[in-house]
C-alpha cells in the first residue's frame, strides 16, 4: 500500500512538471495551452496535495503571468479559471494570489469593450473566490477600485426590456449579471464589511426598478440576497434602504407571490427568499415594521405558512420574521390575532420537535401576550389609551357571542360528563362488593341525605335575593336553560356589558357545580360516618386537572403564560431540573482541576454538560495510566509478546529540504510542516524537530572546526 501510494504521489508531480513544462514551451500554440491547463485543473481537483505542489514549484505564479501576457483570450479565460479554482481549493494559494497587481489585470480585462463575455464571466469568477471569507480580498477590492466596475456592470450589463432568456447572448449576458451579484455579495458579508456594505446601498434605487418591473425567479433570487446581506447588520443601511422605498417594493413583491403560492412550488419558495430579506430590514429597527401593517404582510405570512412544499427552515425563517413583525407593534398583533395566528403558533410549538422552531414560536407568542391579556378583558375594566380602546372596541364588535357561548358550553358539559363517570366507577366498584342488607342501608342514606340537602338548598333560596352574581343555585339553572341566558344577554344593551355578563355566567356556573359538589360529599360522608357504611377515599388517578370556563381569548392567554414561564425559565431553552448541579452553581471556595472533578462526582445531579465532561474525564483516566500501571498494563495484556520497535527510516535529501523549506516559511510549528510536505509515512511532528535539531548542531560543529 506504502508503495502504490509513493508511486501515484510520484506519478502526480511527473505529470505536474510536464504540463508546466509543456505550458512554457508551447506559448504560440493556444490550443495545447488552453488543454494543459484544462489538465492541471483536472489533477488538482482530484488530489488537494496536487494543487499545494502546483504552487510550490512555482505554477501558480505563472499561470497568473500567463493569464495576463497572452494575447490568446482562450488561453486567458482557461489560465483565470485555473487560478480561481486553485485559489477555492487552499487558502495559501487564496493568499498568494490575493494582491493588488491582480486585481488591477482583473479591472482591465473587465473595463475592456473588447474582452468578450466569458473572458469578464472568469475575471468576476477570480474576484468572487479571492474577497470570499477574506477580509485582505474585500479591503483590496475597495483600494483598486474593482467594486466600482462590478457595480457599473451590475447596471448595465443586463437590458430590462430584452430579456429573453432563450437567446444565447441574452443568457450569457445574464449569467454574467448573476455572478456580478454573487461577488457583491461576498464583498460586503462573510467577514461583514461595514464600508463596502456603505458603498453598495447606492445600488438599492437600481434594485427596486428591477423588481417592479420583471418579477421572476432569476431576477428576484440573486437581488434578494444581494439586499439582504447588504442590509444585514448596518442599522445606516437599512434606514437608507427604507428611505428609497425598498421595503414597500419587497412587500408587494411578497403580496404578489403570496396570492400565487398555492399554483406552483417555486413562488412559494421564492415567497421565503423574499420574507428573509424583508426580516433582515426590520429586525434591528422596530419602527419600520408598521410599514408591513399597510400590506398586511402578517396575514400574507400566516397563509404562506402551511404550505406543503416548505421545510423545517422554510417554516422557521416565516416564523421568525412573524416575531419580528410583532414585536412592539400592535398593528401587527392585532392582525396575527385576526388571522388566527396564535392556534398556528401553539400547533408549531407543540407538534414540531425542533428546537429552533419551538423557540421562534415562543418569541411570537411572548409578543402576543399582552394582547390577548387586553382582548381578554372589557373595555370599562381596563385602562388603555384611546386608540387601544378603539382599536379594541372594533375587534370585539366583529366576534360573534354565540361562538363564545358555544365554547363555553362544550368546556363545561364535558367536565360535569367527566366527574359523573369517575363518581359512577367508584361507587359502583365498592358497592358490587358488599352484602345485600348494607345496600339497603346505603340507598336509605343517600335517598335521606340527598333529600335533608335539596331542602337545605331551598331554604337559602327563599332567605336569599336571587341575584346573578351572588346566587350560585340561579347560575346554575341559567347554565341549564340556554333560553333564559340568551335573553338575559339581550336585555343588556351595551357589547362590553353583555360579555362581561356571559364571562360571569360561565364562571359562576363553574363555581357554583364546584362547590355543590363538594358540600353533597361532605353531608354524605358526615351522615354515613356513624352509620354502617362508609363513604370510600375518592382516589384519581392521573386525572387532568379542570380548566376555568372562559372565552377564547382568556384559555389561549393560559396557555401563553404557561410556554412563556417554561421559556423564561430556561437557560438556553433547556429545561432546568428540580435538583440543580454543583458544576452551575456558584460555591464558597475557589475551584481548580482537582476539587472540581471532586465536585462533579460527589453530585448526584449531574446536567448534560458536566456528565459529558465526567464521562470523558474518566475515559481519558482508564486510557492514560499513570507510568507504573501502563507498564503493568502491557506486561499483563499479552503475555509473551515481545514489544516491536519502529523501523527506522532515515530521511531522504527531499526530506530534508522540506524540513528547511518549512521552518523558514512557518518557524517551529512541527505540526504544520509535518501536513504542508509529503514526508515518509509514519513520520511525527517530535521526528521533525529532534532532525532539524540534529542538523543545526552538525552544522554548528562543522563551523567551529
Amino acid at each position: 500500500m506504502e508503495n502504490e501510494d509513493t508511486k501515484k504521489v510520484q506519478e502526480m508531480k511527473t505529470d505536474l512538471n510536464l504540463l508546466l513544462e509543456c505550458l512554457k514551451y508551447q506559448m504560440d500554440n493556444s490550443t495545447s495551452q488552453k488543454e494543459a491547463l484544462v489538465t492541471i485543473h483536472s489533477i488538482c481537483q482530484q488530489n488537494s496535495d496536487a494543487g499545494v505542489y502546483f504552487r510550490e514549484i512555482g505554477g501558480l505564479i505563472f499561470v497568473k503571468n500567463l493569464a495576463k501576457s497572452s494575447e490568446h483570450s482562450m488561453v486567458k479565460e482557461a489560465a483565470l479559471f485555473t487560478l480561481g479554482a486553485l485559489a477555492e481549493e487552499n487558502v495559501y494559494s487564496q493568499q498568494t494570489l490575493c494582491t493588488s497587481d491582480l486585481f488591477e489585470d482583473l479591472i482591465l480585462f473587465l473595463s475592456n469593450d473588447d474582452s468578450s463575455t466569458n473572458l469578464k464571466r472568469m475575471s468576476v469568477y477570480v474576484i468572487l473566490v479571492l474577497v470570499s471569507n477574506n477580509r485582505c480580498g474585500q479591503t483590496l477590492v475597495k483600494e483598486t477600485g474593482c467594486i466600482t466596475v462590478l457595480s457599473e456592470l451590475l447596471r448595465t450589463v443586463l437590458s430590462k426590456h430584452e430579456l429573453n432568456l432563450l437567446d444565447n447572448k441574452v443568457f450569457q449576458n445574464y449569467q454574467l449579471w448573476s455572478s456580478v451579484c454573487s461577488a457583491l455579495c461576498a464583498c460586503v458579508n462573510n467577514p461583514q464589511n461595514d464600508e463596502n456594505q456603505m458603498f453598495c446601498c447606492s445600488l438599492f434605487p437600481y434594485a427596486n426598478d428591477w423588481l417592479i418591473s420583471c418579477m421572476k425567479p432569476e431576477i428576484i433570487r440573486p437581488l434578494c440576497s444581494f439586499i439582504g446581506l447588504t442590509l444585514a447588520n448596518n442599522t445606516y443601511v437599512q434606514k437608507y434602504f427604507v428611505s428609497v422605498g425598498g421595503l414597500e417594493v419587497l412587500s408587494q413583491v411578497l403580496v404578489y407571490l403570496g396570492s400565487d403560492s398555492y399554483k406552483t412550488v417555486s413562488n412559494a419558495k421564492l415567497a421565503v427568499v423574499v420574507t428573509k430579506t424583508v426580516d433582515a430590514c426590520i429586525a434591528d429597527n422596530p419602527t419600520f415594521r408598521v410599514i408591513l401593517s399597510k400590506y398586511h404582510i402578517v396575514s400574507r405570512l400566516l397563509a404562506l405558512l402551511p404550505h406543503e412544499s416548505l421545510d423545517l427552515g422554510d417554516k422557521f425563517s416565516i416564523i421568525l420574521a412573524l416575531g419580528h413583525c410583532t414585536e412592539n407593534c400592535v398593528e401587527n398583533q392585532y392582525d396575527l390575532i385576526k388571522n388566527n395566528g396564535l392556534p398556528l403558533m401553539i400547533q408549531a410549538l407543540t407538534d414540531s420537535q425542533n428546537e429552533e422552531l419551538q423557540k421562534a414560536a415562543t418569541f411570537v407568542l411572548h409578543n402576543c401576550r399582552k394582547i390577548t391579556e387586553k382582548l381578554s378583558l372589557s373595555v370599562q375594566e381596563c385602562s388603555f389609551d384611546e386608540n387601544e380602546a378603539k382599536q379594541l372596541k372594533d375587534t370585539k364588535a366583529k366576534e360573534n357571542l354565540e361562538e363564545y357561548w358555544n365554547t363555553a358550553k362544550e368546556i363545561l358539559h364535558r367536565i360535569e360528563k367527566l366527574e359523573k363517570e369517575n363518581e359512577e366507577k367508584i361507587q359502583r366498584g365498592n358497592y358490587e362488593h358488599m352484602p345485600f342488607m348494607k345496600r339497603e342501608n346505603i340507598l336509605k342514606h343517600l335517598y335521606s341525605g340527598r333529600t335533608r340537602d335539596n331542602r337545605a338548598e331551598e331554604d337559602k333560596d327563599k332567605k336569599q335575593p336571587g341575584q346573578l352574581q351572588s346566587s350560585c343555585d340561579i347560575t346554575t339553572k341559567a347554565c341549564a336553560n340556554d333560553k333564559q341566558v340568551k335573553t338575559l344577554l339581550k336585555s343588556t344593551s351595551p357589547l362590553s356589558e353583555q360579555k362581561m355578563t356571559l364571562r360571569k355566567v360561565s364562571s359562576s356556573c363553574n363555581q357554583s357545580l364546584h362547590e355543590k359538589t363538594t358540600f353533597d360529599k361532605k353531608n354524605f360522608v358526615s351522615k354515613s360516618s356513624d352509620g354502617v357504611f362508609k363513604y370510600p377515599i375518592h382516589i384519581v388517578r392521573n386525572k387532568k386537572q379542570r380548566l376555568p370556563v372562559t372565552d377564547p381569548f382568556t384559555l389561549c392567554s393560559d396557555i401563553i403564560n404557561k410556554e412563556v414561564v417554561s421559556f423564561q425559565a430556561a437557560d438556553n431553552c433547556t429545561k432546568i431540573l428540580k435538583y440543580r448541579c454543583s458544576g452551575c452553581i456558584s460555591v464558597g471556595k475557589p475551584l481548580n482541576s482537582r476539587n472540581f472533578s471532586k465536585l462533579l462526582h460527589a453530585c448526584p445531579y449531574q446536567c448534560d454538560r458536566h456528565r459529558v465532561i465526567v464521562d470523558a474525564e474518566d475515559r481519558y483516566k482508564k486510557i492514560l495510566l499513570t507510568p507504573r500501571r501502563r507498564r503493568k498494563l502491557s506486561e499483563s495484556t499479552i503475555p509473551g509478546e515481545i514489544k516491536k520497535r519502529r523501523i527506522r527510516k532515515n530521511f531522504t535529501e527531499e526530506e530534508v529540504n522540506y524540513l528547511f523549506y518549512g521552518v523558514k516559511k512557518m518557524g517551529n510549528h512541527w505540526n504544520s510542516i509535518l501536513w504542508s510536505f509529503p514526508f515518509q509515512k509514519g513520520r511525527t511532528a517530535v521526528d521533525l524537530a529532534h532532525k532539524y535539531n540534529n542538523l543545526i548542531k552538525i552544522a554548528k560543529c562543522t563551523t567551529r572546526n
